[in-house]
């Protein structure tokens, strides 16, 4: 559970993290209502991982996750440009925290 769990903080993640970038310097209420919720539920979420989870594991994970979706939603929408490379990369990342959960015991 904690793991389902993990992954969902790290999408919360990608949510608050791209809300803040729509935020302009806090001025727009939605996406500050947007970010706040998203920033509460992905640090509930990574606190409640960390109840049977390794810190370092559980946190490499969360922001593994994180930055990936927060990429690949950029690229999906236009706001950065997808290449060849940055898939491969973003592949490697995903196989890693895949890898860190195949090695890590709860």
């Amino acid at each position: 559970m904690a793991w389902v769990v993990l992954i969902a903080a790290g999408l919360m993640e990608a949510v608050w993290a791209t809300a803040l970038g729509q935020c302009e310097g806090l001025s727009k209420p939605l996406p500050v209502i947007v970010f706040v919720v998203a920033l509460a539920l992905s640090m509930t979420g990574l606190g409640f991982a960390l109840r049977t989870l390794p810190t370092a594991t559980a946190y490499a994970v969360w922001v593994g996750v994180g930055a990936a979706a927060t990429v690949v939603y950029a690229m999906a929408t236009g706001a950065e440009s997808a290449s060849v490379i940055k898939i491969a990369l973003l592949c490697g990342l995903v196989g890693c925290v895949i890898g860190l959960k195949l090695v890590t015991s709860e």
